[in-house]
């Protein structure tokens, strides 16, 4: 498999905390119950993961601890430094023009958890001087972890952009993975002019496991022998040879791989919200003839935890994070479907020099505050948000919607 551009080293220890530990035998306690209640005392691999992430109070992604920090369990590029954001910025800032200058102008984020790329990008616009899109601008939240979104709320508020926040116009849906994710918001919503952000969201919704045997396709279901294991069976839906087939890939005999069918109702909802204007999808993955090419053979799931890969991703659920490359392809074909025009498909480290962060580093590294600490640890950042075997590998998707 190719490395994983989070990837760390492996680990095989428990959850950390006795609370920790209590929330994981609880989660253990109600999915084992789902298995022990389905006809074939199995259930799927996404159902699983849908559990284990997005479970209320209990789930990874649902619970009370912070995720994605130096100190949680792994850094995404907003974490990295700020100067993601004031970049990501610079291209809203093209986007916002491109428009016509609509004001309001919203910025729907996907997945927001505590705010931190929406915060860097609103300073991205005070530090360019971007004053009217910052008057204009209404940053939207889409996220369904109460505790991240106070952490959002007093981040903002702190930040001096308390009335650039609302994060009450959009309320997640509950008819899918996607949505548990923080992912789509409700049909009566009020359509979107300006831009959709989704980074690193995507790689999180849940997915269903599949294993090519004796010339057929078969699917790895979870089930229970005195700990969660992996057990194989026929398909549960037609559904997961049909996105091989559109992708136009074959899987070799013993390969197993991962297939995401949360995409379509994800992007059926953001399709229906955005009425004109621009989305950013940002994360890891490949084109579909790479992800289930020869380098994959094993898959590409990973469970994450202490920013190390844990050796069993089924032990300790709620406690791990659980993760699959995206399938770029599919995304981009399935959004087209939708009425989305595809303009530009790149690496995150092209997209980030083309929008401008040489020019952030250069303001940051001129700035007379700056100290040692500073400048080596923004340097260090600077080269993993570039090193094409990181962040800057990661795929950086731009959707564009003219309107009628």
């Amino acid at each position: 498999m190719t490395p994983d551009p989070r990837q760390a080293p492996v680990e095989s220890s428990s959850a950390e905390s006795p609370a920790e530990l209590a929330r994981s035998a609880e989660l253990v306690r109600l999915i084992r119950s789902d298995i022990e209640s389905s006809p074939a005392r199995r259930i799927t691999f996404a159902d699983f993961m849908r559990r284990a992430l997005y479970e209320p109070e209990l789930g990874y992604y649902r619970g009370p601890s912070a995720r994605p920090t130096r100190t949680g369990d792994f850094l995404t590029a907003p974490e990295t430094h700020p100067m993601f954001g004031w970049t990501v910025a610079r291209r809203i800032e093209e986007m916002w023009s491109e428009l016509g200058r609509p004001a309001p102008f919203r910025i729907v984020e996907y997945g927001a958890g505590s705010g931190t790329l929406g915060l860097s990008i609103l300073e991205g616009f005070r530090h360019h001087g971007a004053d009217d899109l910052l008057e204009a601008v209404r940053y939207e939240p889409v996220e369904t972890n109460p505790y991240r979104l106070a952490d959002l709320r007093a981040g903002f508020e702190e930040a001096g952009f308390g009335e650039r926040l609302d994060d009450g116009s959009l309320t997640p849906t509950a008819t899918s993975g996607a949505a548990a994710a923080g992912g789509t918001a409700s049909a009566g919503s009020v359509p979107v002019f300006g831009v959709l952000l989704a980074n690193e969201f995507l790689d999180a919704l849940p997915v269903h496991r599949v294993l090519f045997r004796d010339g057929a396709l078969r699917e790895l279901f979870v089930s229970w022998r005195g700990r969660f294991v992996e057990v194989v069976g026929e398909p549960s839906t037609p559904g997961l040879a049909a996105r091989l087939a559109e992708d136009g890939v074959a899987l070799a005999e013993g390969q197993v791989a991962e297939i995401c069918l949360e995409l379509e109702p994800w992007l059926d909802e953001a399709a229906a919200l955005l009425d004109r204007g621009f989305g950013l999808i940002l994360d890891y993955g490949y084109e579909a003839a790479e992800l289930y090419g020869p380098r994959h053979l094993a898959g590409t799931l990973l469970g994450y935890r202490g920013h190390r890969v844990v050796e069993d991703p089924l032990t300790d659920p709620g406690s791990i994070d659980l993760t699959a490359h995206v399938d770029f392809s599919a995304v981009a074909r399935l959004a087209e479907r939708r009425g989305l025009r595809i303009v530009s498909t790149t690496t995150q480290s092209e997209f980030l020099v083309a929008a401008g962060l040489e020019r952030e580093w250069q303001s940051f590294r001129d700035s007379a505050r700056l100290d040692a600490p500073e400048y080596l640890e923004a340097r260090s950042g600077i080269v993993r948000l570039l090193d094409p075997r990181h962040l800057g590998g990661f795929r950086v998707l731009t959707l564009e919607r003219r309107g009628p």
